[in-house]
């Protein structure tokens, strides 16, 4: 039976850049940390507000992305 184990964790604080000039369209700046495997949503969403308020741009998005290795 295979298993899987999280190796990696890291936290994506998105951030709205403006608005492309020939295109109209959405820019999007995105910053990456290492997370600890154990830190809840919570309190990685509290580090995302604590990061966001230091930043000239506006916060549009917070992900977490965890890499896993199965092994069987």
């Amino acid at each position: 039976m295979a298993a899987s184990e999280v190796m990696r964790s890291t936290l994506r604080l998105v951030f709205y850049d403006g608005e492309d000039e020939e295109t109209g369209k959405p820019v999007y700046k995105g910053k990456n940390f290492n997370i600890r495997l154990e830190a809840t949503a919570e309190q990685l969403y509290e580090t995302a507000e604590a990061f966001a308020g230091l930043q000239q741009r506006p916060l549009y998005n917070v992900v977490r992305n965890d890499s896993s290795e199965i092994k069987a």
